[in-house]
């Protein structure tokens, strides 16, 4: 590894952790920017998923004050996203290389085409909350089984995860959207550290690549939850969908 390379992957880890605190697809930053540098992509998002969990941790905890009370719920959510999380590695390892380079290109369209749509999304959900002024105590069976699909997701490919429980979270549940927000980081956490335990043990791993995604997104997790939400999103946003755009013509024409 060059010196500019390890620079780039630091820069592209603080980004990553950045986005995931506040957005979410921190992965559409990273993932690209390893497979440019010649990466495999099982080996890029296998050493994403570790290297951008303790960013994941600590953006959730940057977030611990909107989610006062809200703990036991959290509980419940977070063992469907574990449970997920551990289905979707068995998916990764499971089917064949060709398979997962196959159907990359199309999660990260899927991940691009979800940031894109997030701000209505997001409209939606303030709306449907203005509606609803009590908001609900768990969401129910159903709330649990998206969670749990989408713990899959995160667990074989991480990226636009955080997306995903935005949005599903916002349909059935009244809380604030910062309170989501700050739901979305503690299971999208879970997901990556179940996934990058099991992928440490299982899978091919760049382990210079994880350290320096560690430490850059772990700073990017601090930054974006203490000041995330001063920065665009719609900035941010456009960036992200650049960037996934990207990556999925460069996977296409491999």
């Amino acid at each position: 590894m060059t010196w500019w390379h390890a620079v780039l992957i630091g820069l592209a880890g603080v980004w990553a952790g950045t986005i995931n605190a506040v957005v979410g697809s921190g992965t559409l930053v990273t993932f690209p920017v390893l497979v440019a540098l010649g990466y495999p992509p099982v080996t890029a998002t296998t050493s994403n998923a570790i290297g951008l969990a303790p960013g994941t941790v600590t953006g959730a905890y940057g977030y611990r004050h909107e989610l006062a009370g809200l703990w036991p719920r959290v509980a419940r959510y977070a063992v469907a996203s574990f449970l997920g999380a551990i289905g979707g590695t068995i998916l990764l390892l499971s089917l064949p290389k060709d398979a997962f380079e196959a159907i990359v290109p199309v999660l990260v369209g899927l991940a691009v085409v979800l940031v894109i749509v997030q701000p209505k999304v997001g409209g939606w959900v303030t709306k449907r909350r203005e509606a609803n002024g009590t908001p609900q105590s768990h969401g129910g069976p159903l709330l649990l089984f998206l969670i749990f699909l989408i713990g899959i997701y995160g667990g074989y490919f991480t990226a636009a995860q955080g997306v995903m429980l935005v949005a599903v979270m916002g349909m059935l549940l009244s809380d604030t959207l910062q309170q989501l927000n700050g739901i979305k980081n503690v299971l999208s956490a879970v997901v990556n550290l179940v996934a990058g335990t099991i992928y440490a043990f299982t899978a091919p791993v760049d382990w210079a690549v994880v350290g320096l995604l560690a430490l850059g997104s772990t700073l990017g997790g601090l930054l974006g939850a203490k000041i995330g939400r001063k920065l665009s999103p719609t900035v941010l946003r456009a960036l992200i969908v650049v960037v996934g755009v990207a990556a999925v013509i460069q996977l296409i024409l491999r």
